[in-house]
């Protein structure tokens, strides 16, 4: 068996490959396991593992971690498959492909090719729900799609997250979600653009000021606006297309793209045009001009509006 297993989906892909670690340790016992991390060992090193024969075991499995990592492989895979014997299985664990690379389509065409990518919204509310309920716990669809605005769609975070909330109460709620869980940035500039667009300045310098108070620079605060912007105007510019479609054209998740779309409804197109030639103009004078950054940034929030 010759096996690679990737995706963008980190704890769907540790998941499946501590299941194929797991299957081979318990029929065949770990003396037959050996772990290279690609990037840290030569191409001849990996050549030798897939060759040798299993010593006083009947079965070996290598586990190549980060095949990208290793330049020379790209050039020798084909060699490397061709040389493996047939009582050894090949794992490939790689966390993002190049997939115009050699590599890539080598090991997509040759190997048995497993990618895991983040779940979709409604996927990932069912199971946070089924995770809570196996845990004895509960959580509400409405709460747990709050944990994902917080935390946002990477499905190992969710889990950790869920876990250290269960841990404090099995009722998982809205409020011990905010005083848990810390936001990721770009949750927490959309909270203040939201916050912006519905009028409610107190709440978005408030905002604002926590981010400083965790030492967060104002340059970082602008770059995250600027990100958000840019999603804006690009969700903004699609008109009525859906948010699959816009999303598959942008390269974007759905649920950032749907969070625009919501968003979008309370600023025209102009303005939201104007606000991006302010940010704009407020990056080149920070980059060009000695100013009071924080105060600067405070300025373009409350001229905005």
């Amino acid at each position: 068996m010759i096996l690679t297993i990737t995706g963008a989906n980190g704890f769907l892909v540790q998941a499946a490959v501590n299941q194929v670690i797991q299957n081979f340790v318990s029929k065949h016992g770990d003396m037959g396991l050996e772990r290279l991390n690609a990037g840290e060992v030569s191409l001849a090193r990996i050549r030798e593992s897939a060759q040798a024969l299993p010593f006083l075991v009947d079965s070996r499995l290598v586990v190549i971690d980060s095949p990208s990592q290793n330049k020379d492989l790209g050039e020798g895979i084909d060699d490397v498959l061709a040389s493996v014997n047939d009582q050894t299985d090949i794992l490939f664990v790689e966390p993002k492909f190049d997939k115009r690379s050699v590599l890539y389509k080598t090991l997509k065409k040759k190997t048995d090719f497993k990618e895991y990518n983040e779940l979709a919204e409604p996927q990932l509310i069912a199971w946070l729900q089924d995770y809570a309920q196996k845990a004895e716990g509960k959580l509400s669809s409405a709460d747990a799609r709050y944990l994902m605005q917080r935390v946002g769609l990477n499905q190992l975070r969710l889990k950790n997250e869920l876990d250290k909330l269960l841990s404090y109460n099995p009722q998982v709620t809205r409020s011990s979600i905010e005083l848990l869980v810390e936001p990721n940035p770009q949750s927490t500039i959309f909270e203040l653009l939201d916050s912006i667009f519905a009028g409610n300045v107190q709440r978005a310098m408030k905002i604002y000021q926590e981010q400083r108070k965790q030492k967060v620079e104002p340059q970082a605060i602008l770059a995250l606006l600027g990100w958000q912007l840019h999603i804006l105007a690009t969700v903004k510019a699609a008109g009525t297309k859906s948010a699959d479609q816009v999303a598959v054209q942008a390269k974007l998740s759905p649920f950032v793209v749907r969070k625009a779309q919501n968003l979008n409804k309370r600023i025209s197109g102009p303005e939201l045009k104007q606000i991006v030639s302010s940010t704009l103009a407020l990056d080149i004078r920070l980059k060009s001009e000695s100013i009071d950054a924080d105060e600067a940034l405070q300025n373009l929030l409350l001229a905005i509006a």
